[in-house]
């Protein structure tokens, strides 16, 4: 029985992550079963990187929701992979610069009145198409999929059962509330009849996930890599918190040039096959705290277990059923917590508003970013979550400070 347990714990850890981990995929147009293979093999790239010491497991990235949908709908997945890659081997150029430079030099370039207008861009970029979902449209609002009535009434149920979990939730509940909330949302879909299960019907049981490989293009490149910037310095919050659980000082000891290679690597090598970028997911950590399983062979089995379920054919079938409403109530939250975190970054650090550069910094990068701003640079157009990351870092540089 000893012997089952590291795997079986693995198992939970999975749990724990499923329901963030497979609605990526589902809201930007990519396949759930590569989403859950690229997890696992993203987590067994990092483990090779820092030589299996950190317990945290690696799966898509919701930094990338807004550039991915942007990316698929206009160049394809192909191209928007290439974008990705590139943004995996820009953490793999950051790593090398702290281990040229130390730690220090990513809070210099990167400091958090840069990096928090960014995220709360990403996350306010995302808000209308949350909203239009929860309404019963698509994305962009350009159709009705779902009565109005009834789709509110489901997507708020969702929102309601997902916001209690995480607040009353206790034990392993607390750390699920996207599963939970998807589920509530999908049984009263049930009811309301709005699932069909047509494709669930026709999928086999177990099949080649759906690879796409990477196809270089340089627009998607330009517009995909100076977002990688965000969840790059989230990064180093992600392992700052497992190292508080674990009790060790894993920014010195792998370091935090292995782990950000690590992490860079990984959604390089999720690119390769058609994935969503990958990043260290609080949700785990928090069940690290909890089951105090702070043995990364868990780790492992948890992306073993990722890779033999993105065979099975139904997963993402079944998956592919979830109403737009459902998905929708749970984007409500997910989005607003987003940019609220931008906000919460910003208090930490105490960042003084006041100072007229630091205003400067984070007005410009919002209007910027929300404002519908752009630069036509011959072979791409600068707009958006690019356009608001790089006007912070370059105001940040060149603006003097305040005598």
């Amino acid at each position: 029985m000893t012997q089952l347990k590291t795997p079986l714990l693995g198992l939970q850890m999975l749990f724990v992550a499923f329901g963030a981990l497979v609605l990526v995929p589902i809201l930007t147009g990519l396949d759930p079963n590569v989403a859950l293979f690229t997890a696992g093999v993203g987590t067994l790239v990092f483990q090779l990187v820092t030589k299996r010491q950190v317990p945290v497991f690696l799966a898509s990235s919701f930094a990338f929701i807004a550039p991915i949908s942007y990316g698929v709908a206009t160049w394809g997945i192909a191209a928007t992979m290439s974008g990705l890659a590139a943004a995996g081997l820009l953490y793999v150029l950051l790593s090398l610069l702290v281990a040229w430079r130390g730690n220090a030099i990513i809070h210099k370039l990167l400091p958090p009145v840069v990096v928090a207008p960014v995220i709360m861009v990403i996350g306010l970029n995302l808000a209308p198409v949350g909203v239009n979902m929860a309404l019963g449209k698509t994305g962009d609002g350009a159709a009705q999929l779902v009565d109005s009535n009834i789709a509110l009434i489901i997507s708020l149920s969702a929102l309601a059962v997902t916001l209690l979990t995480s607040l009353l939730g206790k034990g392993i509940f607390k750390l699920v509330p996207i599963l939970v909330g998807l589920l509530v949302g999908y049984v009263l879909s049930l009811y309301f009849g709005i699932v069909n299960f047509d494709a669930v019907t026709s999928a086999g049981w177990f099949a080649m996930p759906n690879f796409t490989a990477p196809v270089f293009h340089w627009e998607a490149i330009l517009f995909i890599l100076p977002i990688a910037i965000a969840p790059a310095v989230e990064h180093i919050g992600d392992i700052t918190a497992i190292s508080g659980v674990a009790g060790k000082d894993y920014l010195e000891k792998p370091g935090l040039k292995r782990t950000l290679m690590g992490d860079g690597l990984a959604t390089s090598t999720a690119a390769m096959f058609g994935g969503p970028p990958n990043t260290t997911y609080s949700e785990v950590t928090g069940a690290v705290a909890l089951t105090k399983s702070f043995n990364p062979v868990i780790m492992t089995w948890t992306a073993v277990f990722a890779i033999a379920l993105s065979f099975l054919e139904k997963t993402g079938a079944l998956l592919s059923t979830i109403p737009v409403p459902v998905m929708g109530g749970i984007m409500v939250l997910l989005f607003g917590t987003i940019a609220v975190i931008g906000l919460k970054t910003l208090v930490v650090a105490q960042v003084d508003l006041s100072k007229g550069k630091n205003m400067a910094i984070v007005a410009v990068a919002l209007v910027f970013g929300l404002g519908g701003m752009h630069f036509d640079l011959g072979i791409m157009q600068l707009q958006g979550i690019a356009l608001a990351a790089i006007s912070a870092i370059v105001l940040n540089l060149v603006l003097p400070k305040e005598k």
